[in-house]
């Protein structure tokens, strides 16, 4: 890996620590930038995020190829984003599901191809799909509030809730693997009650849940900042004959350049784009506004 220079900002995103703690790290002198007012990772081996990057083994992971076509069913779809990546990863989907109309149509716009199914995932009978073999179901189920009436925390005490219909299409799917998104803050939602009930009713289910980690966006070549918390189980019939690791990080952070120029991520430039389009009343308020900030910034210069 070549020598890779970040800026303070980057760095403290790298480290998941605040900018005035960078600051104080270099008065301190715990960290030293170079000449130029960056850092440079190379240097910074001590901090065990940067070290995994510099030891990185994504590109020995890539070569990694499926041995057949696996087969996926999206819930929670949104506009495409974790469904795009499995497949990437070698994934036919079978069926995805979301209820907004407008992500709805990015997905068909985008992959014509898939079986989007639009509406409320209560109305969904899983057992439809039972003449497909799923390997993997997938999706990032909203986190509600869930009912702690019942002593048990089992499938039946989830009902009501989202999470019960993801749970309940793990039921009636049997999928060999299972990958739920969600937000880091339901590591502690509630007190980690409700961690403590889905991790419950994923063992009543059958699988194995392989400890839920939260990783960040930027060290996976995802130009964004996004911090979620992936919970992944594993029937158990099969866990005994699988060897799960979690992917390493890419060896460098991707950046806003990165998504919107030609290089490493795309092989082109982003297109130009003429902003968002307001309908005419709102466009005079828009203006009226703008034109109220600029006699503010020339009354106090």
């Amino acid at each position: 890996m070549s020598k890779e220079f970040v800026t303070e900002a980057l760095l403290a995103d790298i480290l998941s620590v605040s900018r005035s703690t960078i600051e104080k790290w270099k008065i301190s002198r715990k960290i030293t930038p170079s000449k130029n007012g960056q850092y440079c990772l190379e240097d910074l081996q001590y901090f065990p995020s940067i070290k995994s990057m510099i030891n990185s083994r994504w590109k020995e992971q890539q070569n990694v190829t499926p041995k057949r076509k696996y087969q996926s069913i999206e819930l929670f779809a949104g506009a495409g984003g974790l469904a795009i990546g499995l497949e990437k990863a070698g994934f036919d989907t079978i069926a995805l599901n979301e209820i907004d109309k407008d992500s709805c149509k990015t997905l068909r716009h985008n992959r014509p191809h898939w079986n989007v199914i639009e509406g409320d995932i209560s109305k969904i009978n899983f057992f439809d799909y039972s003449q497909y073999d799923i390997d993997l179901l997938s999706g990032g189920f909203p986190c509600q509030a869930f009912s702690y009436a019942g002593n048990k925390l089992g499938f039946e005490d989830t009902r009501g809730t989202l999470f019960f219909e993801f749970a309940r299409a793990i039921k009636e799917l049997q999928p060999k693997v299972f990958i739920g998104e969600n937000v880091r803050g339901l590591l502690n939602h509630e007190k980690g009650k409700t961690l403590n009930a889905i991790k419950s009713v994923i063992s009543e289910l059958g699988y194995v849940l392989i400890e839920p980690r939260v990783l960040k966006a930027i060290f996976y070549r995802v130009p964004q900042k996004r911090e979620r918390l992936f919970l992944i189980g594993i029937r158990k019939d099969l866990f005994p004959y699988t060897n799960f690791i979690w992917p390493d990080p890419f060896c460098r952070v991707m950046t806003l350049k990165d998504a919107l120029k030609k290089g490493e991520l795309y092989n082109s430039y982003c297109p130009p784009s003429s902003g968002q389009n307001y309908p005419p009343k709102k466009q005079k308020v828009m203006e009226i506004r703008l034109s109220a900030l600029h006699f503010v910034t020339n009354k106090t210069t």
